[in-house]
C-alpha cells in the first residue's frame, strides 16, 4: 500500500490495522522452528505414507512440548500431503445368464421378506418354484 498508493507507513498501517513495529520487524522463525520443519521434511521423505499425525507422535520424544497444531502449519507450509492411492479397477466379471425352467422342480428361488403388524414384526421365508409359483411359507412373529 505504501508503494502502489503513495500513502505513509503510519497511515497504510492504520487502515489495515497493523502495528508499526509489527511493518517493520516481520516475525522470524526461531531456531527451534527451523529444526522442526526440516525434521518433518526428513520424515515426510523417508515416510511418503506418513501424515503429519504419525509425524507428530515420531517427534514427541525429540521435541517436548510440540503440539499437533504447529507440526500441521509446518506441514503444510513444506507443501507436504500424503498421496491418494489410485483404486484398482477390478475387470468386469463375465454375467451367467439366467437358467430357463424346463421342467417342475428344475429352478427354485428363495427370498426372505419382513413386515410389521400391530403386535409385533412377523418373518416369513418364502421359495417357490420358477415353473409352477409354489410358495411355502414359515411365520414367527417376535412377541413369542
Amino acid at each position: 500500500m505504501v508503494e502502489e498508493h503513495q500513502l505513509s507507513e503510519r497511515r497504510a498501517c492504520s487502515l489495515v490495522g497493523l502495528s508499526r513495529d509489527s511493518y517493520r520487524n516481520p516475525p522470524q522463525p526461531d531456531q527451534l522452528t527451523r529444526d522442526l520443519g526440516e525434521r518433518i521434511v526428513d520424515i515426510a521423505h523417508v515416510r511418503r505414507r506418513f501424515g503429519y499425525r504419525r509425524i507428530h507422535d515420531l517427534l514427541r520424544s525429540e521435541f517436548p512440548g510440540v503440539n499437533h497444531k504447529r507440526v500441521y502449519r509446518l506441514y503444510k507450509n513444506a507443501n507436504l500431503a500424503v498421496r491418494r492411492r489410485k483404486k484398482v479397477k477390478c475387470p468386469p466379471n463375465e454375467s451367467v445368464p439366467l437358467q430357463i425352467a424346463r421342467k417342475v422342480n428344475d429352478v427354485w428361488s428363495m427370498d426372505f421378506v419382513s413386515d410389521s403388524l400391530s403386535n409385533g414384526r412377523l418373518q416369513i421365508f418364502s421359495t417357490d418354484s420358477n415353473n409352477n409359483q409354489f410358495l411355502i411359507n414359515l411365520a414367527k412373529p417376535d412377541y413369542f
